[in-house]
């Protein structure tokens, strides 16, 4: 007997998705280049950094033939901050850090200076026109210098790509232990404030009013997809019987000649008037 799919792709295709991450790795042998389906690999020359897939980079680490180079965001001190702006911050009490910024899109900084956002497109090699999304943007890439009073914004996979390094590339990264812990933290954090806009989807599921999903990441939507549709199909069903029994009322009064129930009253103030 099969079962029936789950609505919407599933966590493991997500994560499966987000094998296609581009990140930043270390040789520690010479390798020859690759021709895969996304583009060439150029050959890996210890030490100079390359950036690879996100699949190949865990499969040369598991061999130990490279050394993966955690993003900016995956270091204790980002997450600390992030996670300070997650739960502190009054600008997002009830919304989420601003992911980064698309090609050709203004950071947060550049959209104070009045820059305006302008879509940037790319080509295929036979020069075909497309505008490239997560995974295949570098928002996972390791960055030379990090400042420490800018805070890295969380990237579209940032979940999956955190789990796969701190299972396969955990002595990479600085202090694994901590960025765990804070990972939950932040997972838990941000998952509390997609449950509580919950309360503003009986406005959502008639019409009247939306839930903001900017700066959700891919598995945090997998996730809660089943229980945010839920809800939603629940304060469906209850708007359409709120609204079949007010149509049938309505109906049942015109039956009854308009009557509304309040023409006894009338009748009984006009008898002790008169």
């Amino acid at each position: 007997m099969a079962f029936p799919l789950p609505r919407g792709i599933t966590p493991t295709e997500i994560a499966f998705l987000a094998e296609m991450e581009t990140v930043t790795v270390m040789p520690r042998q010479r390798l020859e280049g690759l021709e895969l389906l996304g583009g060439p690999i150029e050959p890996l020359v210890p030490p100079r950094r390359a950036s690879l897939p996100l699949w190949l980079a865990l499969l040369l680490k598991r061999q130990r033939r490279a050394n993966i180079m955690p993003p900016p965001w995956l270091h204790p001190e980002a997450l600390s901050l992030l996670l300070e702006i997650e739960s502190q911050h009054v600008d997002y009490k009830n919304a989420f850090s601003p992911p980064p910024p698309l090609p050709g899109q203004p950071s947060i900084r550049d959209y104070g200076n009045g820059a305006m956002p302008t879509a940037r497109p790319q080509y295929t090699t036979d020069g075909q026109k497309y505008y490239a999304a997560p995974p295949f943007l570098p928002q996972n890439v390791a960055q030379t210098t990090i400042s420490s009073t800018e805070v890295p914004p969380l990237p579209y996979h940032w979940v999956e790509v955190g789990n796969m390094l701190l299972d396969a590339a955990s002595d990479d990264l600085v202090d694994p232990d901590q960025v765990r812990r804070l990972l939950k933290d932040l997972r838990e954090v941000r998952m509390a404030k997609m449950r509580t806009g919950v309360t503003v989807m009986d406005a959502a599921a008639t019409g009247g009013g939306g839930v903001a999903m900017t700066g959700v990441g891919a598995m945090e939507i997998g996730e809660e997809r089943g229980f945010l549709t839920g809800v939603a199909d629940g304060l469906r069903k209850i708007g359409a019987s709120k609204e079949q029994a007010r149509r049938e009322q309505l109906a049942e009064q015109r039956a009854n000649g308009g009557y509304d129930g309040t023409q006894d009253d009338e009748e009984e103030e006009d008898y002790m008037e008169f």
